[in-house]
C-alpha cells in the first residue's frame, strides 16, 4: 500500500536513512542511527549484515523478539512475507532489492535485485517460484535468484497490491480503475475488471467474497466469478490503512478527517458481522493502528501494529486491554512493513532503517504446518591435482603446474594497447542490394544476391558437395537446407523429406522430382505419420494386399477396413502421393495404441524427441496382432447391414496367423524338476545377442543365422511361480517352433550404443574376411558377383535356409541367393524382402524409411513389365536402389529395426483375387446418429431402386470441412508467408445431389461426419457448419460415421459415375479419396483461362446463371446445385462453338471480375411482390423436394406392407 502521506515524517528519510545513489559507492551508516541497532551483528566485507547467533529465552505463549537482521542499512523495508512452502522469510525494500533468510536462526539463503529503481510493494511466494510486485512491473525468480517471467504493466499503472485466487491465477490492484486478472500459466492478462477511483490498495479473500480495500476508507465485498460489487462498507471517512476478514468478522483500521488538520489515525477498529453485512461495536484500542491481521489460535485474536512499533493483541468483539501491548525495538525508525506466518507462530517486521525484526511465541518456531525441504547451494570443493607422468609423451603440458614469478611477465599479461576493446565495424551493404532494395515504411526489402553464404566461411559448397554425395537427383529437404551438406553424412536419398508449400498449396509442388515411378508414396505431414514406411511393406505384400480390400465389417475405426481403402487408393495411383489420413484417424481411437505409447504429440514428431527405432519395432508388433484379431472377426461383404457373425461364422485362423503364424512350444522347468509346457502363436520374433564380458573387450564373431537360431528357440533363466514348489523359483524357460512361417517377421531391437556395436564388429569382421580371400561365413548370402566394397556394413544374408528336424529342432544357415535346394522334409528358403532403417539425424530428428523387394504381379499392373527389384520408400520420394545397399546397415546413421523374411513361392498357397465387398445396399436408407432428428429435419431423399447409378451419370458433389489443428507459419525475411505445416482438416457434411432424370438436383446423399476429435474451428461462415451440429446428443442433422458415407463414395466411384462439382480436388483430399479424373468434372477449371485466377462459384452463379448464392454462409446443397447448373451452361456455352470462342466468353467473364473486382454486388433484382430471384427458386425446389419425398414415402408404405425391406 502507499504509505505516502500517512505519516509527515515517511516520505521524507533522511539523506543517510537511504544511502548514497551513486554507481559504485558503498552503503554507509547513518549517523542518526542508535549503536544498539547492530549489537549481535556483524558486517561482512561486502557490507551485508550476518547475525550472530545468541541464545533466546522465549516464554511459552507470549509473543518475544526471536532475531533482528539488517539488510540494507539505511533502506527501507517495504514488504515482508512468509514463504508458504519452505521455512524462508522474504524482504523487499525502497530500492527494488529482495533478501531471503532461513529459519528462525535468520541465516541468509539468497539476495538478489528485482527491479533497478522502484521499491518491492508486495511478495507471494508459489510452488515454483516467488512473486514480486512493484510499482508497474511484476516479476517472477526461482528461490535462488533466476528470472522465470518478466510482466510489465500499462504506462501510467501503480500497483499496491496481487492476490492469488487459485494455483494458476492471480489479481493485481492499485491507484487506478481497474483490477488485472492474470493467468500464470500463459503470463498473459486473462480479462480485466474496471472499478471506481481511486483504485483497490488491499485483496483478500474467502469462500463467498472478493474484499477491495480502497484508499478512500471504503471496502467493498465482489462476487468471485464476476467481480461485481455486492455490498460496500464506508469504514473510515479519511483512508484506509489495513483491514483482515476471518470467519464472519471483517475488521478495519485507517485515518478520520481531521478538517483543515488532515487525516488522523483512528483509535477504533471498525468490525462488521459479515452474516448480516452490518457494524457492530467498534473496537477501541490504545495503539495508532497501521496493521492489523487475525492470529487465530484458541480465539479469534487480533493484533494490531503501529507506526511507532507498538503491537496490542485483542479480541474483535471485547475490550482491549493494556497489558497486551508489547513493543518493537526498531531504534527510533518507523515500521514498513508486516506478514504472519501460515502457522501463526511468527510475526516479522520491516522498518525504515532496514532491518527486519523476527518476533515468536514459541522457542521452536516452525513457519508452516508442513514445510518442504530448502535447497541450499553446493559447497565449492577442490579435488586434489591428479598424478601427473612427466615421462609420457601425449601429457599436455598445460596440465603442469608452474610456479608464478615476481620478476618476469607472463605470457597472459598482455601490453594495454593489445588488451584495449575495439569494435568491430560492420561490413558495408551490398551495391546491388541497395539497388534492387524496395522500402514499405521504414523497412526495406531486397532479393539475395547469394554474393557470400549467410553466417558461414564461404567454402566451395559446390565441389564439395559433387565430391561427397552423389545422389543430387534428390532435393534435399527444406529443413537444415543452409547447412553444408559435406557436414552431414546422411545421402541425400535418406533424409528426412518435408513437402513446401506455397499459395497454391500443394497444386505447385513437384512430387515427380522425388518420385520418377509409377508408385503412390505417403505424405508426411499427418500427425504420427511415421509409420508410412511400414504402410508400403503391408501394402507390397501381396496376400495382405488382397485380404484387406476383402475385408469389409461394422467396426467404425477398423484398421483392416481402413487399409483395404488406403490399399485400392495405391492401387489407383500412377505415381501421386496418398495420405493415410483416415487409417490414422482410426489409428488413433485404437485403446491398446494408446496404452502402447504409439500414439505421438505433435512436438515430439516435430523436435526427434521419439525413439523411432523402437516406436516402429512396437508398432509393427501391434499392427500385426491388430489385423489377426479384425480379420478372425470378419463377417462378411454380405453381412455388412444387418446380418450377424454367428449366422455366417468365423474362421478359427486368420489369414494374418496363417501368413505370419508360428506355432510355438514354450517350456518352464523349475530346479525341482517340475516342468510345465504351454503352446502359443506368435506373429513375430525379437533379436537377442549374447552377452558380452565387461573384462574381454573383443567382440566374438557370429553369424547371423546363429543368432536369430539364438533368438528364435530361445533359452533364458528367470524367476517363474512353481505349482509344485508353491513358491517363485528360478527356472529355465525354453521356446521351440512346430512349423515355419510363410513370412519370417524379425525385430532387430538395436536399441542402444551396446546392440548397434555388436551389429558393426560383425559387419566390419566380414569385410575384412572377403577383403583377404577368406571363406565369408557372416555373408555367405552375398556370394554373388559384387565389389568387395559393396559388402561393407552388410551383415544379414540375402537368403536364409531353415529346416525343422524329425527331433523338432531348427536348423538356419545362411545360403547362396543363386543356388536352388529342394524343398522337402521341412527345408524352406527364405528370401530377405524388407528391411526397415531408423535413419539417424541430427539435423532434423531422423525418420525412418523401407527397402522393399517389389515383386513381379506389381509390376504387371503398374509398368505391364515382369521383373523383381529393389527400392527405398521414404515417404513420397521413391527410387529403385541395388540389392546389396538393402542389406547395408552403417549403424553411424543407419539402424536396423524390421527384417522381413519371406518363404520362396509362398503366394501360389493364397487365393489374390480380389472381389470388391461394397455392394449397393449401402446407399439405402440408415438411422442417423443423432437423437433429436427427425423426419421432418430431413434434406434429402435416398434413392429408389430404379434411381440406382449406372456408369457415366451425373452426380453433383460437394462437402464442407471444420478444422482439427491450424496452420502453422512463419514470416520471411522479406514479409512473406512461408507455410511449415498446413491446417489439418476433417470432413463435417458431404452432400450428393441427383445429376438427371426428372428429380435432377434433388439431394440423395447429406450426411454430417460425426467426430471424436476435438474442433478447434467450425467455420461457419464457410461451411455452414455449427457448435452441436457434429455432437450426436444434441444434434438434429443426419448424423452419420466417415466409414459410411465413404462407403456411399466408394461404391458410386467403383460404378463410374461422374462428379460434377466446384473445387472437387481438395474435397477429395480431405475426404482421402482418389477418384480417376475422367470421373470428375470440376467447374473451377472449366471456367478458367491459363495462368490466371481461379474463379469463386458465387461469382460465377451470379455471372452466369443469375443467382446470388452464399450470403451468409455456405449450403453444400445449394453449391452441388449449383455446379450442375454450370456444368450444363458450360454445355450450352460450347455447344456448336469452337474453342476461341468459348475463350472469348471466358475473357468476358475475367473482364467482368476485375471491374467488380471480382465482388458480386449487393443489389438484387426482385419480382412485383418484392421477392428475390433466388427465394423463386428455393420456392420451386422445396415444392419440388416435397413432391419426391411423398412419392417416396408412398413406395416405402407398399414395400413393407408386401414383406420387402428397402
Amino acid at each position: 500500500m502507499n504509505f505516502e502521506g500517512l505519516d509527515p515524517g515517511m516520505g521524507e528519510y533522511p539523506a543517510g536513512l537511504h544511502g548514497t545513489l551513486e554507481a559504485g559507492l558503498e552503503p554507509t551508516l547513518d549517523p542518526h542511527l542508535n549503536p544498539s541497532l547492530l549489537q549481535g551483528v556483524e558486517l561482512d566485507p561486502e557490507g551485508l549484515a550476518v547475525t550472530v547467533p545468541e541464545p533466546v529465552h522465549l516464554m511459552e505463549g507470549v509473543f518475544s523478539e526471536l532475531h533482528s537482521v539488517v539488510s540494507e542499512v539505511g533502506i527501507p523495508v517495504t514488504a515482508t512475507h512468509f514463504d508458504l512452502q519452505e521455512e524462508m522469510l522474504w524482504m523487499g525494500n525502497h530500492r527494488g532489492h529482495v533478501t531471503s533468510y532461513f529459519g528462525p536462526t535468520m541465516g541468509r539463503h539468497s539476495s538478489f535485485q528485482v527491479h533497478a529503481t522502484d521499491d518491492i510493494r508486495h511478495i507471494q511466494s508459489l510452488e515454483t517460484g516467488v512473486l514480486f510486485l512493484s510499482k508497474n512491473n511484476l516479476k517472477c525468480y526461482t528461490r535462488g535468484g533466476l528470472v522465470m517471467f518478466d510482466y510489465p504493466m500499462e504506462e501510467g499503472a501503480d500497483m499496491h497490491s496481487l492476490l492469488m485466487t487459485d494455483n494458476n491465477t492471480l489479481l493485481m490492484g492499485g491507484l487506478q480503475n481497474y483490477v488485472v486478472e492474470v493467468d500464470l500459466n500463459t503470463v498473459q492478462e486473462a480479462q480485466k475488471f474496471t472499478v471506481e477511483i481511486p483504485g483497490v490498495a488491499i485483496m483478500r479473500q474467502t469462500s463467498r467474497f472478493f474484499f477491495c480495500g480502497h484508499t478512500s476508507g471504503k471496502v467493498t465485498l465482489r462476487d468471485l466469478r464476476t467481480f461485481k460489487t455486492e455490498n460496500e462498507f464506508d469504514a473510515f471517512s479519511g483512508s484506509l490503512s489495513d483491514f483482515d476478514v476471518h470467519g464472519n468478522l471483517l475488521a478495519a483500521c485507517g485515518f478520520s478527517s481531521r478538517g483543515l488538520n488532515g487525516l488522523a489515525c483512528d483509535r477504533f477498529l471498525m468490525v462488521y458481522d459479515l452474516r448480516m453485512m452490518r457494524a457492530v461495536t467498534p473496537l477501541q484500542v490504545h495503539v495508532d493502528p497501521l496493521f492489523l491481521r487475525f492470529i487465530p489460535t484458541y480465539t479469534s485474536r487480533l493484533v494490531i501494529i503501529s507506526q511507532t512499533g507498538q503491537c496490542q493483541f485483542c479480541e474483535p468483539t471485547g475490550l482491549a486491554n493494556v497489558a497486551d501491548i508489547f513493543h518493537v525495538n526498531t531504534v527510533g525508525q518507523l515500521l514498513m512493513s508486516f506478514d504472519v506466518s501460515s502457522s501463526k507462530q511468527a510475526l516479522a517486521f520491516g522498518d525504515s532503517g532496514g532491518c527486519v525484526h523476527l518476533w515468536s511465541d514459541v522457542p521452536e518456531v516452525s513457519f508452516n504446518d508442513y514445510s518442504r525441504e530448502t535447497d541450499f547451494p553446493l559447497p565449492c570443493l577442490v579435488d586434489t591435482l591428479p598424478q601427473l607422468d612427466w615421462n609420457h609423451d601425449l601429457l599436455p603440458l598445460s596440465l603442469i603446474p608452474m610456479p608464478l614469478t615476481s620478476t618476469e611477465p607472463l605470457l597472459s599479461d598482455w601490453p594495454t594497447p593489445l588488451s584495449t576493446p575495439s569494435p568491430r565495424r560492420a561490413p558495408l551493404v551490398d551495391p546491388e542490394i541497395l539497388r534492387t532494395m524496395k522500402t514499405v515504411g521504414f523497412i526495406g526489402y531486397a532479393p539475395n544476391p547469394r554474393t557470400r553464404p549467410r553466417n558461414q566461411v564461404p567454402y566451395k559448397i559446390k565441389d564439395v558437395e559433387l565430391d561427397y554425395d552423389n545422389y543430387n537427383q534428390v532435393p534435399e529437404s527444406p529443413i537444415g537446407r543452409d547447412e553444408e551438406p559435406h557436414l552431414c553424412m546422411v545421402p541425400k536419398k535418406y533424409r528426412k523429406v518435408t513437402i513446401k508449400y506455397s499459395k497454391l498449396g500443394l497444386e505447385d509442388f513437384d512430387f515427380k522430382h522425388y518420385n520418377r515411378t509409377l508408385f503412390a508414396g505417403l505424405e508426411p505431414h499427418i500427425p504420427n505419420a511415421y509409420c508410412n514406411c511400414m504402410i508400403q511393406v503391408l501394402y507390397f505384400l501381396e496376400p495382405i494386399r488382397c485380404l484387406v480390400q476383402n475385408h469389409l465389417c461394422q467396426k467404425e475405426f477398423c484398421l483392416a477396413c481402413e487399409l483395404g481403402f488406403l490399399f485400392h487408393m495405391l492401387d489407383l495411383s500412377r505415381g501421386d502421393p496418398c495420405q493415410a489420413s483416415n487409417f490414422l484417424r482410426a489409428f488413433r481411437t485404437i485403446p491398446e495404441a494408446s496404452a502402447l505409447g504409439l500414439i505421438l504429440a505433435d512436438s515430439d514428431e516435430q523436435t526427434g524427441k521419439a525413439k523411432l527405432g523402437r516406436l516402429i519395432q512396437s508398432w509393427n508388433r501391434f499392427i500385426l496382432t491388430q489385423l489377426h484379431q479384425e480379420t478372425q472377426e470378419q463377417e462378411g461383404p454380405q453381412a455388412y447391414r444387418g446380418a450377424s457373425s454367428s449366422s455366417l461364422g468365423s474362421s478359427a485362423e486368420s489369414a494374418i496367423g496363417k501368413l505370419f503364424g508360428c506355432e510355438v512350444e514354450n517350456s518352464s522347468l523349475c530346479r525341482c524338476g517340475k516342468e510345465t509346457v504351454r503352446s502359443s502363436l506368435t506373429l513375430l520374433f525379437t533379436m537377442h545377442y549374447p552377452e558380452q564380458n565387461s573384462h574381454d573387450k573383443t567382440v566374438k564373431e557370429y553369424d547371423f543365422a546363429e543368432i536369430l537360431k539364438r533368438s528364435i528357440c530361445l533359452e533364458q533363466n528367470t524367476q517363474a511361480w512353481c505349482e509344485n514348489c508353491e513358491k517363485y523359483q528360478p527356472t529355465v524357460q525354453t521356446r521351440n517352433i512346430r512349423c515355419l512361417p510363410d513370412v519370417l517377421v524379425i525385430n532387430c531391437e538395436v536399441n542402444s550404443a551396446k546392440e548397434a556395436e555388436f551389429w558393426k564388429v560383425q559387419a566390419e569382421s566380414g569385410f575384412l574376411c572377403l577383403r583377404s580371400g577368406q571363406e565369408i561365413c557372416s555373408t555367405e548370402g552375398f556370394t554373388f558377383d559384387t565389389r568387395a566394397e559393396d559388402l561393407r556394413h552388410a551383415w544379414i544374408p540375402a537368403t536364409l535356409k531353415m529346416s525343422i528336424s524329425k527331433s523338432q529342432g531348427l536348423e538356419i544357415v545362411s545360403w547362396s541367393e543363386g543356388d536352388e535346394v529342394r524343398e522337402a522334409d521341412g527345408v524352406s528358403l527364405y528370401d530377405l524382402v524388407v528391411t526397415v532403417p531408423h535413419i539417424q539425424d541430427a539435423r532434423t530428428g531422423g525418420n525412418l524409411v523401407a527397402h522393399i523387394k517389389v515383386g513381379e504381379t506389381y509390376h504387371q499392373r503398374k509398368e505391364g513389365v515382369t521383373h523383381q527389384q529393389w527400392y527405398l520408400f521414404n515417404d513420397f520420394l521413391i527410387e529403385p536402389i541395388d540389392k546389396t545397399e538393402a542389406a547395408q546397415f552403417d549403424v553411424s546413421w543407419k539402424v536396423p529395426a524390421i527384417l522381413y523374411y519371406a518363404k520362396r513361392n509362398y503366394h501360389s498357397r493364397y487365393d489374390l483375387r480380389i472381389k470388391n465387398p461394397i455392394d449397393a445396399s449401402v446407399l439405402l436408407t440408415e438411422a442417423s446418429l443423432a437423437r433429436k432428428q427427425r423426419k421432418s429435419h430431413a434434406t434429402f431423399i435416398p434413392l429408389m431402386v430404379s434411381e440406382m447409378p449406372q456408369a457415366g451419370d451425373l452426380v453433383g458433389l460437394d462437402a464442407e470441412f471444420v478444422t482439427l489443428n491450424q496452420e502453422e507459419a512463419e514470416l520471411r525475411s522479406d514479409g512473406t508467408k512461408s507455410t511449415i505445416k498446413p491446417s489439418q482438416m476433417s470432413v463435417a457434411r458431404i452432400t450428393c445431389v441427383r445429376g438427371q432424370g426428372p428429380n435432377e438436383g434433388v439431394p440423395f446423399i447429406d450426411d454430417y461426419i460425426s467426430t471424436q476429435e476435438q474442433v478447434v474451428d467450425y467455420l461457419t461462415q464457410y461451411s455452414g457448419i455449427k457448435p452441436g451440429d457434429l455432437d450426436a446428443k444434441i444434434s438434429s442433422k443426419h448424423l452419420t460415421t466417415l466409414k459410411s458415407t465413404y462407403l456411399k463414395l466408394r461404391f458410386l466411384i467403383d460404378t463410374g459415375v461422374r462428379f460434377v462439382g466446384h473445387g472437387l480436388q481438395k474435397d477429395f483430399r480431405v475426404i482421402n479419396l482418389l477418384v480417376p479424373k475422367d470421373q470428375v468434372i470440376d467447374t473451377v477449371y472449366l471456367f478458367h483461362l491459363p495462368r490466371k485466377r481461379m474463379i469463386s462459384l458465387r461469382f460465377l452463379a451470379w455471372y452466369y446463371l443469375d443467382l446470388n448464392i452464399q450470403g451468409e454462409t455456405h449450403d453444400s446443397i445449394e453449391d452441388a446445385r449449383t455446379a450442375l447448373q454450370l456444368y450444363r451452361k458450360y454445355l450450352e456455352l460450347s455447344r456448336g462453338r469452337g474453342s476461341d470462342e468459348v475463350r472469348k466468353v471466358l475473357k468476358g467473364l475475367y473482364e467482368k471480375g476485375r471491374q467488380l473486382d471480382w465482388k458480386v454486388p449487393d443489389s438484387d433484382t426482385g419480382d412485383g411482390q418484392g421477392r428475390t430471384k433466388r427465394h423463386q427458386r428455393e420456392e420451386q425446389f422445396m415444392r419440388k423436394f416435397s413432391e419426391v419425398f411423398a412419392t417416396f414415402n408412398r413406395r416405402c408404405c407398399v414395400s413393407l406392407s408386401d414383406g420387402a425391406v428397402i
